[in-house]
């Protein structure tokens, strides 16, 4: 009798060694404790499927066998077991295995100690490889895991905000796999991508999470949508410095408190970023600018509005256009005192009175008619934000 005679003794009694293995693991390893996490007979069928392989390499010299390694990788990546948990019951198995190997070659006094130290020293060997293969298994099946949650949870973002989930227990389902209460207030951000299919806002999810404020988003080739909870206290004060960390034109939605308004908290956010300037980045909430939101909204109707209002003043040569333009602008800044316009443009405010005299010649209405404040205001914020 040697070594691999032991080990062949050992294979006709695999169902009560890996029924033993599971005991010591069960008793010593928390994660596989419970039954709903680890199944018995999960663990039990993987113990005997490796401690098999194990005993081959030992009875007859085959080539290790890492698959059972792998498969028990994989299962307890799925299964949510810690990898620390799985690799130390990995090795208790093994440290169990030889201890009943060393029990049963003392029944052999043939098998001496020469041949139990280099058994001592494969086993191990042995360990290290089969640990190392499910390791990798495990990290592989976690990335995979990882990549279909945040698909799914990407897929549920564009959902909410195209309208596809609409019934009450759709929109609770979704709120509960993405991590989000079932009430609001929630917010819609929209943030444009620096290029196609590039993250403008890396990390921020985990960046709201610290601060108590669930999110889940979705990145588009051209921009990165954003389904935030704002129900902790000073939610809208925090989240604004934490976007306005970010170098990126951010766009807000009004809050809202059902999942089922996404759609339009959506367009919300995305006429508050078309508010923002092409080039600086910035952080724009609908909610500060209404008109300019409502004017972006209907850019043929502004478009209109624009022409209606100031088509005199816009056929004038670029300069003198330029000029009364601006000196409208620096107006209504200034409250529409002239004292204060003309301080602002460091002109002499009879400057301002004349050139505020001119328009009004130009469009045939007066500015004390408040009618023609309002809308030569919408006129002007709407050449602020069309297109030019």
């Amino acid at each position: 009798m040697d070594l691999s005679g032991v080990a062949s003794v050992l294979q006709e009694r695999l169902h009560e060694i890996s029924e033993a293995l599971a005991v010591r693991i069960r008793a010593e390893v928390d994660s596989y404790a419970d039954d709903s996490v680890v199944p018995r007979e999960s663990l039990r069928l993987s113990l005997e499927r490796n401690a098999r392989v194990v005993l081959a390499y030992f009875a007859a010299g085959s080539e290790p066998d890492t698959r059972p390694a792998r498969e028990t990788g994989r299962i307890r990546a799925e299964q949510g077991v810690p990898l620390v948990d799985t690799l130390h019951a990995y090795r208790i198995a093994f440290d169990s295995l030889w201890a009943q190997i060393l029990d049963e070659a003392r029944r052999y006094p043939e098998v001496d100690q020469a041949q139990l130290a280099a058994g001592s020293s494969e086993i191990w060997m042995l360990f290290g490889r089969y640990a190392e293969v499910l390791a990798t298994a495990y990290r592989e099946t976690s990335t995979e895991l990882s990549q279909q949650r945040e698909a799914r949870r990407s897929a549920l973002v564009e959902a909410l905000c195209r309208g596809d989930i609409s019934d009450g227990a759709g929109l609770d389902d979704a709120a509960r796999h993405l991590g989000l209460p079932l009430e609001g207030p929630y917010a819609v951000v929209v943030a444009a991508a620096p290029g196609a299919g590039e993250e403008p806002l890396p990390g921020i999810e985990a960046a709201l999470r610290e601060a108590l404020m669930p999110s889940a988003w979705r990145l588009q080739p051209d921009q990165q949508i954003g389904l935030l909870s704002l129900a902790v206290s000073d939610a809208e004060t925090v989240s604004l410095g934490t976007l306005r960390r970010y170098r990126a034109r951010i766009g807000i939605s009004p809050l809202f408190d059902s999942l089922g308004d996404a759609p339009q908290a959506l367009r919300f956010a995305q006429l508050a970023l078309t508010g923002l300037s092409d080039e600086s980045a910035g952080v724009a909430r609908f909610d500060d600018q209404p008109l300019a939101m409502v004017l972006a909204a209907a850019p043929e109707e502004a478009t209109r509005l624009v022409r209606v209002v100031l088509a005199p003043v816009l056929a004038l040569p670029p300069h003198d256009r330029a000029r009364f333009l601006e000196t409208l602008g620096h107006w209504f800044a200034a409250g529409g005192r002239a004292p204060d316009a003309a301080e602002r443009m460091f002109l002499h405010p009879n400057t301002v009175r004349y050139r505020l005299r001119r328009v009004e010649e130009l469009i045939g209405r007066s500015l004390s008619d408040p009618r023609t404040v309002a809308d030569l205001g919408a006129a002007l914020e709407a050449l602020r934000v069309l297109p030019r």
